[in-house]
């Protein structure tokens, strides 16, 4: 019997200003899509890796050509992140569904602006929250819980340590009006994975902190973070920072411990340090054993769920309401939290 054919749509990249937009546009080309153009401003640093994989990709002068185009559906941007929201509700008035890096916004106005474009259109908005999306130990880890491997969850701690690679970084990377904020940034991983694993509909921010103790010249720029979290399902923990040293082998020693009522699971997701190498390194704890679970062949189901969401309408990618309260708990864990070190109060930053 002949292998169904392959279902693919057409999609359009719009700002390369992060390099997150090199998996983005990846995995759906491995998945046989056709990008149609890209559109950046300006040359962003990211923009010659970005042309070095992916030589094939037209570059065009204006991003309406892109919105505009009437056989593409899908935007992809992993633009500024204070720009990502225009350009995600231009997509979307003009009839494409759009998926963003994150943070999908900066701010609860862009937010809300983005919920009623939503509703008023149908389509669809979806963040890559990679640290999940990206990594296959999270995938095996939630059939794991959603299996009963460790009973009930009731906590989780995130770690979402980074290098800071301060030659690579673009200046609008210390502004805390085109960034968003440690939180907001890299902590939406972190609140959607707290979501996820806890299967929680909603959270409280029990607490916030953002500080600036090794970058006193850039007093607006957050290099640490915390929050606890809360919901009648469990508690998280978050921590993150820029410091990881160079002496790591990596970008970032990023790790996500569940914990559950049987046992225990932690993801060492890019670095299992001094111990096996490559990526997404699993441990698993129960009342039978400690074993080390191969994550080599779980899936990466986001990308393929996101097509056939664009395709048939659905939400099995995640729920749009799911996407929204990520950003919406980042953004509100941003704007409450406490301000410690060297780290300017926010009417001085502006």
């Amino acid at each position: 019997m002949a292998e169904p054919a392959r279902r693919r749509i057409r999609f359009a990249v719009i700002g390369v200003d992060h390099r997150h937009i090199y998996e983005m546009t990846g995995r759906l080309l491995e998945l046989g899509n056709e990008c149609v153009g890209y559109w950046t401003a300006g040359e962003p640093q990211p923009l010659a890796g970005f042309i070095k994989r992916y030589p094939q990709i037209p570059r065009v002068a204006d991003q309406r050509r892109l919105i505009e185009d009437p056989t593409v559906q899908l935007i992809l941007t992993a633009a500024i992140p204070a720009d990502r929201a225009a350009i995600a509700i231009a997509a979307m008035r003009a009839g494409k569904d759009v998926a963003t890096d994150k943070p999908g916004c900066t701010t609860a106005e862009q937010l809300a602006a983005l919920r009623q474009v939503v509703a008023e259109t149908g389509r669809i908005w979806s963040v890559n929250y990679s640290e999940r999306f990206e990594t296959r130990s999270s995938t095996r880890a939630l059939d794991l819980v959603r299996a009963g491997a460790i009973g009930r969850v009731v906590q989780t701690v995130g770690l979402g340590p980074h290098r800071l690679n301060r030659h690579l970084r673009p200046d609008w990377f210390f502004q805390h009006d085109k960034f968003g904020g440690i939180l907001c940034d890299i902590g939406s991983h972190q609140i959607e994975q707290f979501l996820t694993f806890t299967g929680s509909t909603d959270a409280e921010i029990v607490l916030a902190a953002v500080g600036n103790f090794a970058n006193p010249g850039d007093p607006g720029f957050a290099d640490f973070g915390e929050m606890l979290l809360s919901s009648p399902h469990g508690r998280g923990y978050v921590r993150l920072d820029w410091y990881t040293p160079d002496g790591l082998s990596t970008w970032g020693d990023g790790r996500f411990t569940i914990l559950g009522t049987e046992g225990y699971m932690e993801l060492r997701k890019y670095v299992d340090i001094a111990g096996r190498p490559g990526t997404d390194h699993l441990f698993l704890v129960d009342n039978k054993s400690t074993r080390y679970i191969d994550c080599a062949d779980a899936g990466l189901p986001y990308y393929p769920d996101l097509v056939a969401d664009v395709l048939d309408r659905t939400e099995t990618a995640m729920t749009q309401a799911h996407c929204f309260k990520t950003m919406e708990l980042a953004l509100r864990a941003e704007a409450m939290a406490t301000r410690i070190g060297n780290l300017a109060a926010p009417e001085a930053r502006r």
